[in-house]
């Protein structure tokens, strides 16, 4: 397998060397790598193909929750609580993006200096991109190249998007719902549906008035609902005060009691696995919407387009054509 040819001014890229260098735990080479994902790197088929056997092993905790509930906060605590474990801790802040440069506008390395100078945390931010749901399309092979460089946990922090933030479930072995007192999210967490992605809820600020009556509120909706998994997980509800680091311990044994409790019903390959359907779909669909993309300026597109236009073809039996174009 042959690397990728050099940019120009750039040294030729030694795509075993460099995954190498990852794989032994350098944060450069795994910067690099990432944002190989990020730049979606002619490169990139070679690198996954190294790293196969050495991804997918870290344990995966998403952070989601109306903005302002303090999930960076949050996330630097269970930093600093797996840290005192003696694990290694890999971070994918997803930022929103800049609309002219594609770029994160946030700077989840300022918001998490305790860590800066801690070679078992590798803090990356990661801009959306416009992509709903509060997660980069290029998360799930960050994911890949963080657990391949030895990272025991990654935390994944979205993007506070409201309603559409829930597809960290989907990511996520541990899904975590944060929540404060004096924003509402008693009643808005109800409306954005997330109290069905959540594994474990937080409730932030914890010192704040109104706390316990998020408690209160939260565990009410969930009786409503009868919110457990049919092998009998009911979501447990913790208080932190994230900014002191108070409650932070109490989380993580809640993450760990949960992982054990999946590895114990199969919960945990079956939520990996479709995880892993949903990766090689995702990259599918790229692949396809790229020879779309080719044809659209070609003679067969634009012909059908004529055809439909013309009232000879329906848009469904020339969407059948391309299709059949497409994989002859």
């Amino acid at each position: 397998m042959t690397s990728a040819a050099p940019a120009r001014g750039r040294r030729p890229l030694d795509v075993p060397d460099l995954v190498a260098r990852a794989e032994a735990g350098e944060a450069r080479a795994v910067a690099r790598l990432i944002s190989l994902v990020e730049d979606a790197s002619p490169a990139l088929r070679e690198v996954m193909a190294l790293l196969a056997p050495r991804a997918g092993h870290a344990r995966v905790v998403g952070l989601t929750g109306s903005p302002g509930v303090g999930k960076s906060t949050s996330t630097s605590a269970l930093v600093a609580a797996y840290r005192r474990r003696g694990m290694k801790v890999g971070v994918l802040a997803v930022d929103p993006s800049s609309p002219f440069s594609g770029g994160a506008l946030l700077g989840d390395r300022v918001r998490m200096q305790d860590h800066a100078t801690d070679d078992g945390v590798f803090i990356r931010s990661m801009a959306s991109r416009g992509h709903l749901g509060g997660l980069s399309w290029a998360t799930p092979q960050a994911l890949r190249v963080l657990s391949a460089a030895g990272c025991d946990v990654v935390l994944i922090e979205t993007v506070g998007v409201g309603q559409a933030e829930v597809e960290v479930a989907s990511l996520a072995d541990t899904t975590l719902v944060l929540l404060a007192p004096g924003m509402g999210d008693g009643i808005q967490a109800a409306k954005a549906g997330i109290l069905e992605v959540a594994d474990i809820f937080v409730v932030n600020k914890a010192d704040r008035e109104g706390a316990d009556t998020v408690v209160r509120d939260i565990r009410y909706m969930l009786s409503l609902g009868d919110r457990r998994t049919d092998d009998g997980w009911r979501p447990p509800i913790l208080k932190t005060v994230a900014a002191k680091g108070e409650g932070a311990d109490e989380v993580v044994a809640e993450i760990e009691r949960h992982g054990a409790w999946l590895a114990e019903k199969g919960e945990l390959d079956r939520r990996r696995r479709a995880r892993a359907a949903d990766e090689v779909e995702a990259i599918a669909l790229t692949v396809l919407r790229a020879r779309i993309g080719d044809l659209r300026g070609g003679e067969n597109l634009d012909a059908l387009a004529g055809r439909v236009v013309a009232g000879e073809l329906d848009p469904y039996a020339a969407a059948d054509e391309l299709v059949a174009g497409l994989t002859a």
